[in-house]
């Protein structure tokens, strides 16, 4: 991707809508309070509550949230009806997402209506929210199992009647990233609107998928800290986050605190009770971790040999493990220099043979292998 026709776009989370459909979330209201001051520390574009016509709770949360007065938009989601408008302007939330499935399957399923009955029935809700101030998107939802004439006929008739974007939602994680690529950029060809994409991650498609969507003209990606959310969850902030810092650094580094991230996965993990995975993008434990000797040793001349992403770009540090029965004698001369100690060649090899026959019976920590060299040097 040529960073230098990336298009515009924009983060919406969705932890706090998205989110709390996630099996292991129960939100407490001060937990919604704390995750929104952290998103916003963090930079997001837009917070995404739960429709305030879900409960009356949500209702509550939703102009809590509202009256923080963020910097970032605070948006909900709903159904496309009157009522659910009514109950989002009443919270005071500047947005509001509206969505009606559109495949068959969903269709049948969902709420019984033909394409041309969702056209009808779109018009009343979109025209309040508009005529009330507020900045909508319609979703169809599903897309990626209906048929292109029937989104290309929402769309276009979502967009005569005013709406600010358009929104593709992969509903069941079904889209592989060339489909996305192909449905967006027919899409951005039909309508003039900006494009929202949603991405479910049941395949383990959500990042590239979303990837896909900016690159075919998509400018607004609704993504979770996490990927919490339904069954599996959608995007995750950090892995999405990582794949465009990628390719954009400086735009990406420009627009977000970067260095809040770990903490702002901590909060939510602390609040659904989860931990962090070892290889979750960016923040995981291992996420900067080297052990293989050939590594290490490339490493210690270039960090960017085996690094695409700088640790220190988002407040992190690398860990080179020496300690283990795959090092190599190049990774125990940079520690020993590290530590101010110089072996000569000969006398290199035989301490790496040592450290290796100890570290087969378990890898050693950083104390246990500065022991053994110092112990060298003393002996």
């Amino acid at each position: 991707m040529n960073t230098q026709s990336t298009p515009a776009w924009r983060i919406i989370d969705s932890t706090l809508r998205e989110g709390e459909q996630f099996a292991k979330a129960n939100f407490r209201p001060e937990d919604k309070l704390e995750i929104a001051r952290a998103l916003d520390a963090f930079g997001v574009d837009y917070v995404e509550v739960t429709s305030p016509a879900a409960s009356p709770q949500s209702q509550r949360d939703a102009t809590r949230i509202v009256q923080l007065g963020l910097h970032a938009k605070v948006i909900t989601h709903a159904r496309c009806v009157v009522d659910d408008v009514q109950a989002a302007l009443d919270t005071g939330v500047r947005g509001i997402g509206l969505l009606f499935a559109t495949s068959r399957i969903l269709r049948q399923a969902s709420h019984g209506k033909s394409i041309q009955q969702i056209i009808d029935a779109m018009g009343p809700p979109i025209e309040l929210a508009l005529r009330s101030g507020l900045e909508v998107r319609f979703s169809a939802e599903d897309a990626f199992r209906s048929e292109e004439a029937d989104l290309i006929a929402v769309y276009q008739a979502a967009e005569k009647l005013g709406v600010h974007r358009v929104g593709i939602a992969d509903t069941v994680g079904v889209a592989t990233p060339r489909q996305v690529f192909t449905l967006v950029r027919q899409v951005r060809k039909c309508v003039k609107t900006d494009i929202n994409f949603h991405a479910h991650n049941d395949t383990a498609c959500a990042v590239a998928n979303a990837f896909e969507a900016v690159s075919a003209g998509a400018t607004h990606v609704d993504v979770s800290v996490l990927g919490i959310g339904e069954r599996v969850g959608i995007t995750p902030l950090g892995g999405f986050v990582a794949r465009m810092y990628s390719v954009a650094p400086q735009e990406v580094a420009s627009r977000y605190r970067l260095g809040q991230l770990r903490e702002l996965e901590r909060i939510v993990a602390r609040t659904c009770a989860l931990e962090v995975p070892f290889n979750n993008p960016l923040t995981g434990e291992t996420a900067f971790s080297h052990k293989a000797g050939l590594h290490l040793k490339a490493m210690t001349q270039n960090t960017g040999s085996y690094e695409v992403i700088p640790p220190e770009a988002f407040g992190l540090q690398r860990k080179l493990i020496v300690g283990s029965r795959l090092t190599g004698h190049h990774a125990i001369a940079y520690r020993a220099r590290e530590m101010g100690l110089k072996f000569g060649e000969a006398e290199l090899k035989t301490i790496t043979r040592r450290i290796k026959e100890m570290a087969d019976q378990g890898t050693l920590s950083e104390e246990e292998l500065d022991r053994v060299l110092r112990e060298w040097v003393t002996a």
